[in-house]
Formats: structure tokens, sequence, C-alpha cells
């Protein structure tokens, strides 16, 4: 079994925030000039070029050094189906040529990424209930 170099505490933490930002849409009416109280605060759930919860989930990303980011990159791919842990080596490889730069971005425009990197830590028997529950 490959060794992850990326801490638990750290990928579940992106997995978090690539949640929060998983569920929210488009905006639909970006100048409504609408009070949040009035509107049920729905803007909340549509992300802007501004958005925090997405400049959050960049900043956690491009926080982690070069490997822990090859692990990152390696844990979507394997969840998402598109390589085996037999082929960890080369899923980590896939990273650099993503480039370091590109990669916080790149992970953030991944739909549903967040299901796709807590798979891919599923495989290596952690657990984000686990992780949430030791909170």
């Amino acid at each position: 079994m490959p060794t992850l170099v990326i801490a638990p505490d750290s990928a579940f933490a992106i997995v978090e925030k690539a949640r929060q930002y998983d569920v929210k849409v488009e905006q639909t009416d970006p100048d409504s000039g609408s009070n949040p109280s009035d509107d049920d605060s729905v803007d909340a759930l549509e992300f802007g070029p501004d958005d925090q919860t997405r400049r959050e989930l960049i900043g956690a990303i491009d926080d982690l050094n070069d490997d822990e980011q090859a692990d990152l990159i390696a844990l979507i791919l394997l969840g998402r189906g598109d390589v085996t842990r037999d082929e960890w080596r080369d899923a980590r490889k896939n990273a650099a040529d993503i480039g370091r730069a590109k990669i916080p971005a790149f992970v953030a425009g991944i739909p549903l990424v967040s299901d796709y990197l807590e798979e891919g830590l599923a495989q290596f028997d952690l657990r984000f209930a686990d992780w949430f529950d030791g909170e």
C-alpha cells in the first residue's frame, strides 16, 4: 500500500472546505441589490468572482507543499476511479504535469471534488465521519 504524505487532518479539512464550495451554484442575479434578510440569504449559496469559500479552498490547497499536493491529486484520481492504488506513483506524477501554481484552481474546478477526495481517502481506510467525530 502506498504511503500518504498529506496528513489526514489536512486532507479532511480540504474535504470540508470543498463540500462548502461544492454546494454553491453560479450567481443568478449578481446585481439584485436586495437585502440578505429579504431574500432568505440565498446569495450565500451562490458563488461569484470574489467568493470567500473558493478563496479559502484555494488557500488551503496552496498552503500544501509539493508532495502533499501530489497526494491530493492522486487521492482525487483514485476516488474518481481514474487510477488504482497500484498506479499511485503515476497518479502523483500527474500533479507535476498540472503544475504547482495551477493545482489549487484545478482542484476547485472539479465538480464534486469533495466526494472524490473522500472516496480516495476511504481507500486508505480514512473516513471523514471518524475524523469529524474526533474534532
